[in-house]
């Protein structure tokens, strides 16, 4: 199978070096074609926040958080010795496992998982952040938070909104992403990419916390 993963920034920063190890060995030893997209996280959004007070533009402070995120992409490519691709063609063209950060400005790195699993026609694309998936509210915020198992496309979209807005937005899945996911009929799912046994029995078909997106 094939399967991409939109793995959150935060999920890599403030860096953890146990935690990387174990994704690093998870890759490693995971049977399946795996292509792995980076966010920038936590960090990407203070340097964003800090050069938009400078008077950067939007694309100037998007470019900003791709460059974060190929840091973290590096990363973590450093236990394979693999080089990063750029774009979702050049991703697309390499022999697995692939790790790769943002490409271009006004896509989210969920949008660049979700374009790069319609490119290699995945099977699955599992958006892992440091939730346990898709909520009605914030869960941070919000004790009595609820849960979605499962959740349509088309509302996910409504919850997302029109699209790109602006650099560093911290959504869990942006409409960029949902489109692409609508349109390419991608089987998709979030999670909380920090238990990589939910991952791994997500990618398996086995019971797993998390939100299954419906199309």
């Amino acid at each position: 199978m094939k399967i991409v993963i939109s793995l959150g920034g935060s999920l890599l920063y403030p860096l953890n070096e146990e935690y990387i190890r174990l994704v690093a060995n998870f890759i490693k030893t995971c049977k399946e074609e795996l292509y792995i997209v980076t966010g920038g996280g936590k960090i990407a959004r203070e340097y964003i926040k800090m050069a938009r007070k400078f008077g950067a533009g939007e694309q100037y402070l998007d470019k900003i958080g791709i460059a974060v995120t190929r840091i973290n992409a590096m990363l973590l490519a450093s236990f394979f010795k693999k080089r990063i691709p750029c774009t979702i063609g050049a991703a697309s063209k390499m022999v697995p496992p692939v790790i790769m950060g943002g490409t271009t400005p006004g896509h989210s790195t969920d949008a660049v998982a979700a374009m790069l699993a319609r490119k290699v026609k995945a099977d699955l694309l599992i958006i892992a952040t440091d939730v346990d998936g898709i909520y009605d509210k914030d869960p941070k915020k919000y004790r009595d938070a609820r849960l979605y198992k499962k959740i349509h496309v088309n509302e996910l979209l409504r919850l997302a909104g029109g699209g790109w807005r602006k650099a560093g937005e911290n959504v869990i899945v942006d409409a960029i992403a949902c489109r692409v996911i609508k349109r390419a009929r991608i089987k998709s799912i979030v999670l909380n990419g920090s238990n990589l046994k939910q991952l791994e029995n997500a990618i398996y078909g086995k019971q797993f916390i998390g939100t299954e997106i419906i199309i």
